[in-house]
């Protein structure tokens, strides 16, 4: 049984975002569910946020980029490649997400950015636990109303006037759900178990969140 966390156990007394003690929190999850964890984890590349918001144990999330690749074919690598696609730009992404029971990685989108890139696309596949993706359309089919959802049920933010998802679908262990639609608001939260989740993309160069003044940071120590 994973251990649930008060808020406060994972702030400083200054008000800051105790990483370590969080990070802590996350190999718990990983642990419970068999999952690996392996050297690259142990250090700098495996992150946690809490997205500038105070509230941890309820918002935030761990992730490690595998990949986060881009170039030009025919620039890379050998530099033998020429075909077609000689001299046009690539990119992909390999992303696991790790979000504590109940937490929620809030709405955000992902526009083109400054590097030339289209708007990133993404699907996803739950490892270990149960994950509800929540979106602004209905691209699987299967989807159902956030409105219909017990209030204490449902994504952080729905009925502010900068929330604009209104759709909803549970994922349990194996199960995929995929972002159909450019630059549509989307996020994901963890059911009771928490989750472990790989994330199949394109190349990740830009993300903007609905909620005003939210950032992909971690909260400083108050002044």
């Amino acid at each position: 049984m994973l251990k649930v966390y008060n808020n406060e156990e994972f702030y400083n007394v200054d008000g800051s975002l105790n990483e370590a003690f969080y990070r802590q929190a996350y190999y718990e999850l990983m642990r419970a569910h068999n999952y690996p964890i392996p050297k690259m984890l142990q250090g700098d590349d495996f992150w946690v946020c809490d997205f500038l918001q105070g509230s941890a144990a309820n918002l935030g999330m761990g992730g490690v980029f595998w990949v986060n690749s881009k170039g030009v074919y025919g620039e890379d690598g050998s530099n033998g490649y020429d075909g077609t696609y000689k001299g046009n730009a690539y990119g992909f992404l390999g992303h696991d997400i790790y979000l504590l029971p109940n937490q929620t990685l809030p709405e955000h989108h992902h526009e083109g950015g400054p590097e030339g890139f289209g708007p990133k696309m993404e699907a996803w596949l739950v490892r270990h636990g149960k994950a509800r993706f929540y979106g602004e359309f209905a691209g699987a089919g299967d989807e159902k109303l956030i409105s219909e959802l017990p209030e204490e049920e449902r994504p952080f933010g729905y009925g502010e006037p900068w929330f604009k998802s209104k759709y909803y679908a549970d994922r349990g262990p194996g199960g995929t759900y995929e972002l159909k639609d450019p630059e549509s608001w989307h996020g994901v939260m963890a059911l009771e178990e928490g989750a472990v989740i790989s994330e199949f993309a394109t190349y990740h160069n830009h993300v903007s969140f609905s909620k005003p003044e939210m950032e992909f940071d971690n909260t400083k120590a108050s002044k």
